[in-house]
């Protein structure tokens, strides 16, 4: 069967376990070239040694994006490299719940660091290689796929800021897409409900155990269920955008 990403290059942000990692194989397996995007350098060698053992081509890039600089860098890095982009994965992020009375501050600043201002960062620096890519690729075409969550379109108690931030990606997203759909830069919209990953693991013990009873009862979707999703979205036509994709698992009722 034919690779559907022959020849492209795919950058994904968070590569290091989860989400990105399963995204980082799957567009490799596709035959994408994958530059590989974390903070943790250990996690991400294993991974491209993963991926090359596969036959894919992958490339180590350690940065945090919440630097704008770092972001910048890992942008320019991929161009020096390989002198093209043709598909960004913005999936760096952080969930930290609880009350927001007497929350612990610096976990906002935290997810805004991450959720909000790393993707802009990430965004800001690849568009101009997107554009260009979308018009002088054979694919004619390139991708910016944002992964939010349910709680970019459903806010509760105990989420304020993670939903604040969520819904900062949904909003931008959108109004990105209106920019630079019609120059053939497709921006699409990722939104997992439950997902098994590390994602969960940051927030403090007390706060765990009121996950617990929310979430207790659903089988959670796989990290591969969100890769599957993402390469579908990346692999359309030039003429096909799919722009938002929601995804729960089956006995998730929120």
């Amino acid at each position: 069967m034919a690779q559907k990403l022959q020849g492209t290059v795919a950058l994904v942000t968070g590569a290091s376990s989860g989400i990105g990692e399963a995204t980082a194989k799957t567009l490799a397996a596709q035959g994408a070239t994958v530059v590989v995007v974390a903070r943790r350098k250990d996690r991400l060698d294993q991974l491209a040694a993963d991926i090359t053992s596969q036959g894919g081509a992958a490339f180590v890039i350690e940065a945090d994006i919440t630097d704008q600089a770092q972001a910048q860098q890992a942008i320019e890095q991929t161009i020096q490299k390989y002198n093209r982009l043709d598909i960004v994965i913005n999936n760096a992020g952080v969930m930290l719940l609880g009350p927001a009375e007497n929350a612990p501050t610096e976990e906002w600043d935290r997810m805004v660091s991450i959720n909000v201002n790393g993707l802009l960062h990430i965004s800001h620096a690849a568009l101009p290689h997107l554009l260009k890519a979308a018009e002088q690729s054979e694919r004619k075409v390139a991708d910016l796929i944002n992964i939010s969550s349910v709680a970019g379109r459903r806010a509760g108690a105990g989420s304020a800021v993670y939903n604040m931030t969520k819904f900062g990606v949904v909003a931008f997203s959108e109004a990105l897409r209106q920019e630079v759909t019609g120059r053939g830069v497709r921006v699409g919209l990722i939104e997992p409900g439950v997902v098994q990953t590390e994602l969960s693991s940051h927030v403090r013990s007390e706060v765990m155990e009121e996950m617990g009873k929310l979430f207790g009862d659903i089988t959670p979707l796989e990290s591969q269920d969100i890769a599957d999703a993402i390469e579908y979205v990346v692999t359309r036509p030039k003429h096909v955008a799919i722009n938002e994709v929601l995804i729960r698992p089956t006995d998730q009722e929120f």
